[in-house]
């Protein structure tokens, strides 16, 4: 499978929740090419490397409701059981408890994945700054220019009016 289309896959799965970029578990299943009944007795059987929220969570009502309307899948309306959501380590860990080659390729593309996100992140929030930064200047500029205008229009009107043409006596 051509790498550029797993990453394409890939990074449409993954979306931010809670300040992060994460992953579902019914997602990462597919990928992986497991039931996710499996994926999650897995989960359960090694907990113990997936109990810190950094890791993996289970996500609540709300944000579950938020997710469907947002992608409006009917997929997400089948599901009976809140999802987990797995972080970036989390994905990393859910790898080596699946142990699957299958699972340990796909595990290497979603961290490049990750990777790749972040830093096309970084590069969004410095461009971000620079346009924020242009405004003000530019800002600035349009506040003395209307400044000059006004002082250039006041001058003008205070100045005497010469009349032109023929005086009658």
């Amino acid at each position: 499978m051509n790498e550029l289309v797993v990453q394409g896959e890939i990074s449409s799965r993954i979306f931010t929740l809670r300040g992060r970029q994460v992953m579902l578990d019914r997602d990462l299943a597919e990928l992986y090419k497991v039931e996710t009944k499996y994926l999650k007795r897995q989960v359960q059987r090694n907990m113990e490397r997936f109990d810190e929220e950094d890791f993996m969570f289970v996500m609540i009502k709300e944000e579950f409701e938020s997710l469907r309307r947002q992608f409006g899948t009917a997929n997400l309306a089948k599901t009976r059981a809140l999802p987990y959501v797995f972080t970036e380590q989390g994905v990393y860990m859910l790898a080596t408890v699946i142990n699957s080659p299958i699972a340990i390729n796909i595990s290497k593309n979603i961290m490049r994945t990750f990777t790749k996100l972040r830093e096309f992140s970084k590069h969004y929030n410095a461009l971000a700054k620079q346009l924020i930064e242009i405004d003000r200047k530019h800002d600035k500029q349009y506040k003395e220019l209307k400044k000059a205008l006004d002082e250039l229009i006041s001058s003008s009107e205070v100045a005497d009016i010469v009349k032109i043409g023929f005086l009658k006596e």
